[in-house]
């Protein structure tokens, strides 16, 4: 049980709580090791998603090393389709990995909201996310150390819970929290870890795995995007398993018309029992997916607009929460930056969408302005009455360090330093290949 002194105060976005160098805006989720918050840089308006580990769990050196091991691992993971870490740290006694901040939805929001409104998600947009998990999968997968060395690294823990879509359309892996290197942690295997209605038939055996048993929970994946429906359910946790361990698969097709017989044949083969009859790599799922696609002329945005359909009013919260958030970044005194610039390719609320310009970002490209102009005219919000100007110029949200707010204590791991922002990034304060869970 958390006592009152092991609580964080998570801060809000007008009223931020100074974390190190970060200044937390607002809780996002809890778990059971962790909480994650959403959060901006003391000395940028870029956001980023602060995953700490909750302290009673820090007093055991086990799960001390689990999630240092998480973050070791996650810091070398650089994929459009992986959620990107940054760094990996301790402030204040509390470990904490910083992550690139995804606004939108993991899938198993997206699923339970279409089972409430008795909605599908469109068969271009299943296979489409299943593709583009299926690629950052293969990446994981095939990485190499420094030495070049194969990491053989297996996620063993692919369920829709770990997928974020963003409301810009991105697919996201979000957690590699029980990925291991396989070479390194051989005593491991036979552990069963993870949601076993989303494990292969192995990893249910406890027998050795490899890249196949990502690809299986993958297929389950798809399978249930499709049909909206889990593919294995159990009345107990004895007879789930042993539905895992059978892989008796009835095709989408059967729940869901739309689906046809090529798809099928995709999804079959990904649930495969048997491991050399399942697709070999990530790559080759993400391959016949894409060659399914393409009669569709799928358009990226066809994912965008239904995620914000499904969730309106969520989105236009978020909208307005970030908006406040940089508002607060404004110096409430300096006239010359009294303003939010609103472009339409950004986070929309019903079609204007907000980013934001300050002196640490830098200015829209060319081909950038002319993409925004073309879609929707910029519009000038005010910002909230300006207080009586500080003598120090800055966000008045940053405060110095004192012994009540000390900085941040070393880093002990540190990803590619983030690049300038534009458009949708620069209001989330992520960027292309630069964002956290």
């Amino acid at each position: 049980m958390e006592s009152a002194h092991d609580k964080l105060n998570p801060g809000s976005p007008t009223e931020p709580v100074a974390f190190g160098k970060y200044l937390l805006m607002g809780l996002i989720a809890r778990g059971g090791m962790a909480e994650v918050y959403r959060a901006r840089s003391r000395n940028s308006n870029r956001l980023f998603a602060i995953k700490c580990m909750r302290p009673q769990l820090a007093k055991e050196s086990r799960f001390v090393d689990m999630f240092l091991r998480e973050g070791r691992l996650a810091v070398r993971l650089e994929h459009e389709s992986i959620v990107r870490t940054y760094e990996l740290g301790r402030n204040d006694g509390r470990y904490f990995i910083a992550m690139e901040y995804i606004g939108g939805k993991d899938l198993t929001q997206i699923l339970r909201r279409c089972q409430e409104t008795q909605a599908r998600i469109p068969v271009p947009h299943a296979c489409f996310i299943a593709a583009k998990m299926a690629e950052g999968l293969h990446y994981a997968h095939t990485l190499n150390d420094n030495d070049g060395r194969p990491l053989a690294i297996v996620n063993r823990d692919v369920s829709p819970s770990n997928v974020r879509i963003g409301y810009d359309g991105e697919v996201k892996l979000l957690d590699f929290g029980i990925a291991q290197a396989m070479e390194k942690f051989t005593s491991e295997i036979g552990i069963l870890k993870g949601k076993f209605s989303y494990m292969s038939p192995e990893q249910i055996r406890g027998m050795p795995v490899d890249a196949r048993t990502d690809v299986f929970s993958t297929g389950i994946i798809l399978h249930e995007m499709l049909t909206t429906e889990k593919l294995f359910r159990g009345d107990t946790e004895f007879q789930l398993m042993e539905r895992v361990r059978n892989a008796e698969v009835v095709p989408p097709s059967k729940f869901n018309r739309r689906v046809p017989e090529e798809l099928d044949r995709v999804v079959h083969k990904a649930l495969a029992r048997d491991v050399t009859d399942r697709y070999q790599s990530a790559a080759e799922l993400a391959a016949d997916l894409h060659a399914f696609l393409k009669p569709y002329r799928f358009d990226p945005n066809e994912l965008v607009e239904h995620l914000r359909g499904l969730f309106r009013s969520d989105y236009e919260r978020e909208a307005a929460e970030l908006a406040a958030c940089y508002r607060a970044l404004l110096p409430t005194g300096d006239t010359e930056e009294a303003s939010l610039v609103v472009h339409a390719s950004a986070i929309s609320l019903e079609g204007v969408s907000i980013s934001v310009a300050t002196e640490d970002s830098a200015p829209y490209s060319k081909q950038e302005q002319t993409a925004s102009q073309a879609t929707a005219p910029q519009v000038v919000l005010a910002p909230a009455a300006p207080a009586p100007a500080p003598k120090q110029s800055g966000p008045t949200v940053a405060r110095p360090a004192s012994p009540s707010n000390p900085p941040a204590e070393p880093v002990e791991h540190t990803g590619p330093t983030p690049s300038k922002p534009g458009l949708w990034a620069r209001l989330r304060g992520r960027l292309k290949g630069e964002s956290l869970k």
